[in-house]
C-alpha cells in the first residue's frame, strides 16, 4: 500500500480533477461510454466545473475529497464527489457518491479505500445511515472495489442515454452502521 492521505478539494486542484476525470473515463470506460462522447470531454470545461463545485457546492453536505499520493513528490491521484443522494433515490438519510474515480495507473495503492473512508466519515458526520453509488454495470474495477468493501447491489437499474446508446447502471448501497 503506497503512502497518501485525503484532504478536502481546493479551487487550484480543479486541473488535476479534470485530468483524472479524462484519463479514467477515457481508459476505464473507452468501451461503454459512445466514443463521440469521450471525444468531446473538454479538460477546460470539466476544470471549470470541478472548481465550481469545491468554491460553490448546492449546501454544505457537497463536499469533493482528493487523494494524493506521497514521496519524493506529492501526486493528486484521486478524488470523490460526494453529497445526500437524491430525492428521487427513495432512500432516506442517505449519502452518495456522484464520482469516485482514481487515475488508472495510481489504482490498487489504497487510495480508493482511503476516499471511502472519507465519505463514511463526512456522511456519518452528517447522520446518513446508507450510502449509495451508481456504477456502469459493465465496469467491473468499481463494483468489484465497492463489493470488497462491504457495498452490495440493490436491485435499482437504470441506463444513461450517451449519443443514444443506452449504458446500464446498476445500483449498490451500504449501511453505515446501526441496525440494517
Amino acid at each position: 500500500m503506497a503512502l497518501g492521505f485525503v484532504r478536502p478539494a481546493r479551487p487550484g486542484d480543479a486541473t488535476d480533477l479534470a485530468r483524472i476525470q479524462l484519463e479514467t473515463w477515457r481508459v476505464a470506460y473507452r468501451k461503454l461510454v459512445p466514443r463521440e462522447i469521450l471525444a468531446a470531454l473538454d479538460a477546460d470545461t470539466l476544470a471549470t466545473h470541478w472548481r465550481t463545485a469545491v468554491l460553490e457546492p448546492p449546501g454544505p453536505r457537497f463536499r469533493v475529497l482528493v487523494a494524493v499520493e506521497q514521496g519524493a513528490e506529492e501526486h493528486t491521484v484521486g478524488f470523490a464527489a460526494i453529497g445526500p443522494a437524491d430525492a428521487d433515490e427513495k432512500v432516506p438519510d442517505a449519502g452518495a457518491f456522484t464520482e469516485l474515480l482514481v487515475e488508472p495507473r495510481w489504482g490498487r495503492r489504497g487510495h480508493g479505500s482511503r476516499l471511502l473512508s472519507a465519505a463514511t466519515a463526512h456522511w456519518l458526520d452528517d447522520g446518513c445511515t446508507t450510502a449509495l453509488a451508481w456504477a456502469f454495470d459493465q465496469a467491473p474495477a468499481t463494483i468489484n472495489f465497492l463489493t470488497s468493501a462491504g457495498w452490495e447491489p440493490d436491485g435499482a437499474r437504470r441506463a444513461l442515454d450517451m449519443a443514444d446508446v443506452l449504458v446500464p447502471q446498476v445500483r449498490l448501497h451500504v449501511s453505515l452502521g446501526g441496525d440494517d
